[in-house]
């Protein structure tokens, strides 16, 4: 008999996260194995609190209409984290897949929620449940998974973001090369909190390195001084400067104090919400002394537009992140328990891949760095290895997104929520 399928999404959206979903149901809706499919209401939240949106029964047509419908608008998501500990939150979990006739859970997400879907299914297992547990990955960072790129050799929304950037790093480039005589250097904070992915896919936008641009990833600390004199010997050479940094960059000497930092629920520092970022903080430091030329400095702190722009997200990474997701329900279906779906690159360099598995217990307790070796020496760049690695995944063509009267016509799901059984419930960590 067919066992009933939940769905749940972590951690910050992507331009393609829905495609995985659509990726997901559409092909759960033809495997015999599995029944109704429901997305939990703003991720593992949802599902604690019985809110459940029945997707099966969704309008074909706009579960279609997923595939260009960026973020995370669909089923939601979370940033609440199961720890050890919240026994009361893991019965619930229980008593909600006993309720609903629960075989088998997915979690798309990053590695925290690799570690929240393995548990949840090993929980489950434990108490005498047949619950199949799946991961989909997730994460615009590209930090999910190993450094040697075994586990999966890049995570679905990272290649769009990496299109945005090379995108509007053009833009701003015609931008700076008109505004110069006025603000000569012109700061870009990019996403990427101890990770240097999305700062990195800048370089896309100039392979042949003919823009006056300098890259600094958060892996590489660098010294107020230094920074200040590499700016000033490129405005001396160029008369003008375009600066990229990870918003987790440390720059010594421009300490961001903690009382300024916000942080998630998982801890984790949210560097664009917080009263002061380093994009801002670098700008004002510029400012403080006179440049190589005349003129100031200014800033731009690029916000969630990097993770949620379908107009700019890759034709490859929608492709992608839609057969991850058929991948993840063909798991669940042979009965995969404790996997995540996985790309991995099979030719290097005439760029093809593969969608295999990996374990959701190595994904959960691996973490990736940006190679060293794909940072220059100088530090103010990435190598061409990158630009090999990178250049595949933005794609060449724009997507198609529906306009109807001028607007894009985004997927609308019905709110058709699965019937409460259980009592109400508030999740542990919001009492």
């Amino acid at each position: 008999m067919a066992k009933n399928m939940i769905i749940a999404q972590s951690g910050g959206p992507s331009p393609v996260i829905n495609n995985t979903l659509r990726g997901i149901v559409e092909t759960a809706r033809e495997m015999s194995e599995i029944g109704t499919v429901y997305g939990g209401w703003h991720g593992i939240e949802g599902v604690l609190r019985e809110e459940l949106i029945n997707l099966t029964d969704q309008c074909p047509e706009e579960i279609a209409l997923l595939r260009t419908t960026p973020a995370a608008g669909s089923i939601g998501t979370c940033r609440y984290k199961l720890k050890d500990g919240q026994d009361e939150d893991f019965d619930r979990i229980i008593e909600i897949f006993k309720a609903h006739d629960i075989g088998y859970f997915v979690y798309i997400g990053g590695n925290d929620s690799m570690d929240t879907a393995n548990k949840v299914a090993e929980v489950a297992r434990q108490r005498g449940l047949d619950v199949v547990g799946i991961g989909g990955p997730k994460t615009i960072d590209n930090d999910v998974g190993d450094s040697e790129f075994q586990l999966i050799d890049h995570t679905p929304g990272y290649g769009s973001t990496a299109r945005y950037w090379s995108n509007y790093v053009q833009m701003s480039n015609e931008e700076n090369k008109g505004s110069s005589p006025a603000d000569p250097v012109l700061i870009m904070q990019a996403m990427g909190r101890k990770i240097g992915y999305i700062p990195a896919a800048a370089r896309l936008a100039d392979p042949n390195r003919e823009m006056p641009l300098q890259i600094y990833l958060a892996e590489q600390k660098v010294e107020i001084e230094q920074l200040r004199e590499n700016i000033n010997t490129m405005l001396k050479e160029h008369g003008r400067a375009m600066v990229v940094v990870s918003e987790g960059l440390e720059i010594e000497g421009l300490e961001i104090p903690e009382e300024f930092v916000v942080r998630d629920s998982f801890g984790h520092a949210m560097l664009s919400s917080s009263k002061i970022t380093v994009g801002q903080l670098l700008t004002n430091a510029l400012n403080e002394k006179p440049l190589a030329v005349k003129g100031k400095a200014r800033c731009n702190v690029s916000g969630t537009h990097q993770r949620n722009d379908i107009v700019h997200a890759s034709n490859v990474d929608l492709t992608e992140a839609y057969y991850v997701g058929q991948k993840a329900a063909l798991l669940a279906a042979a009965g995969e328990h404790g996997y995540m779906a996985s790309i991995l690159r099979t030719d290097r360099d005439n760029y093809t891949i593969q969608y295999g598995k990996a374990l959701l217990s190595e994904v959960a307790n691996s973490e990736r760095h940006f190679p060293a070796e794909w940072i220059t020496p100088c530090g103010t760049d990435v190598t061409d290895d990158f630009l090999k690695y990178a250049r595949p995944l933005i794609g060449d063509n724009w997507v198609s997104v529906p306009v109807i009267d001028g607007r894009l016509r985004m997927a609308k799901l019905k709110p058709i929520y699965a019937d409460q059984k259980l009592d109400k419930y508030i999740p542990q960590a919001d009492r």
